[in-house]
């Protein structure tokens, strides 16, 4: 398998294990730190999620053209890591949750400059063959990074002597001390991706023969009819799919103490790791359509079942189903992305299919929350799992498929 996804695709996802330690150590904690510490409510909280993404999202397409059209994908990749790496950590510094939205924002801008450069390098870098191979190996890799960060905050926690809380309440002056440390924390495993990326990884110039002259993102028509179409439907399902951040407030409802949130955190990425290479190998052999029609049911399923759930280990079964629908989708929706545009629209292509998904994630995250605090947590989970379905019927029978030897 080594050999198949060559230094690069190995590099890359070493970065994003490394840094989504960084991120995960956070994340987890973030919905827990604004209620109980900032006084945030779920609107908040959905409002500062769906931001970020958006943010992130405008700038992925611009930085996927104009990565076309300079023929180099690592500086943007570098400059992206390098800006949420510096301020990510600062989340420890605030006190109130508008400073928790700058820096989310400003953490997003550096995703935002990389994601798509970094997606189409991985492209580049992989064998037609190999493809789904190696998008699964990167979202495995990112996902044992966030297996890693959340125990490594529980770690942390239990040392500092943090035990079960209650977010509903305002937590105590050692508990918030104990959080905030484990924020700066994160900057470690940060620095560490940083000198991975730049010893590591190596841009892949294409030639001259193979580059027509890049259009502008506003010209993003010149991409194919079927590229769109599977666009549109990838959009409305991301508008179902709120930000995981309420998966963890709903785990809480359920009795799953704030303590162990790191944990069930970790419990979600390490099957999220464990099934992402196989999910992304088995596109590469059976299909993209079918896993990601498969995973999309999963998560209606997933999301039904949290609407009415009553217990916490029912919560904690959801959590390691659901890990099971990204190892099947993460890497082979991207994968399919590269199948069906030509080589020299890679960057913008990914560009508009993580715009598609930004653009969706701030309503999804705010209409998500509004359910939430008008008519409770079930509605809203039941709207999500709604779309979802709609969605993977559309995928079944609309949506293009792509042949690896129909690859440009």
């Amino acid at each position: 398998m080594r050999s198949k996804l060559g230094r690069n695709v190995i590099g890359l996802g070493m970065v994003s294990l490394f840094t989504d330690v960084s991120t995960e150590m956070i994340y987890p904690l973030l919905p827990i730190f604004l209620a109980g510490v900032l006084g945030a409510n779920a609107s908040f909280i959905g409002a500062i999620e769906g931001a970020a993404e958006t943010t992130a999202s405008l700038l992925k397409l611009l930085s996927g053209w104009w990565s076309d059209k300079i023929k180099s994908r690592k500086p943007f990749v570098v400059v992206g890591y390098l800006i949420a790496s510096i301020v990510r950590p600062f989340t420890a510094a605030t006190h109130s949750a508008t400073q928790v939205l700058a820096i989310r924002l400003t953490d997003r801008v550096g995703k935002g400059l990389r994601t798509s450069p970094r997606d189409a390098l991985l492209a580049d870098s992989a064998p037609a063959n190999a493809r789904g191979l190696a998008y699964g190996f990167h979202a495995a890799a990112d996902n044992t990074g966030a297996v890693l960060g959340p125990l490594i905050a529980f770690l942390l926690l239990k040392l500092s002597g943090v035990g079960t809380l209650d977010s509903s309440r305002r937590l105590s002056a050692h508990d918030e001390h104990a959080i905030r440390n484990v924020f700066w924390l994160s900057a470690i495993p940060a620095a560490i991706a940083m000198l991975v990326l730049i010893i590591v990884v190596r841009d892949v110039r294409r030639k001259d023969a193979e580059t027509k002259h890049a259009e502008t993102p506003a010209q993003g028509g010149k991409l194919s009819g079927r590229f769109w179409m599977y666009l549109t439907v990838v959009l409305l399902f991301t508008l179902g799919n709120s930000t995981d951040a309420f998966l963890l407030l709903r785990a809480n409802q359920l009795g799953v103490p704030v303590a162990l949130a790191p944990i069930l955190w970790a419990v979600l990425n390490f099957v999220k790791a464990a099934t992402g290479t196989y999910g992304g190998q088995l596109s590469d052999r059976i299909g993209r359509k079918p896993l990601i029609v498969g995973g999309w049911l999963l998560y209606a399923a997933v999301y039904f079942a949290f609407a009415w759930a009553g217990a916490p280990w029912q919560a904690w079964a959801l959590f390691a189903v659901y890990g099971i629908f990204y190892g099947m989708t993460e890497g082979t929706e991207k994968a399919l992305v590269a199948d069906i545009v030509p080589t020299f629209r890679r960057g913008a292509a990914f560009g508009w299919y993580n715009l598609a998904i930004g653009l969706g994630a701030l309503p999804a995250s705010l209409i998500f929350g509004w359910i939430w605090d008008r008519s409770g947590s079930a509605s809203a989970f039941a709207f999500g799992a709604s779309l979802a379905l709609i969605a993977a019927l559309l995928m079944a029978f609309v949506a293009p498929s792509a042949r690896l030897s129909e690859a440009k």
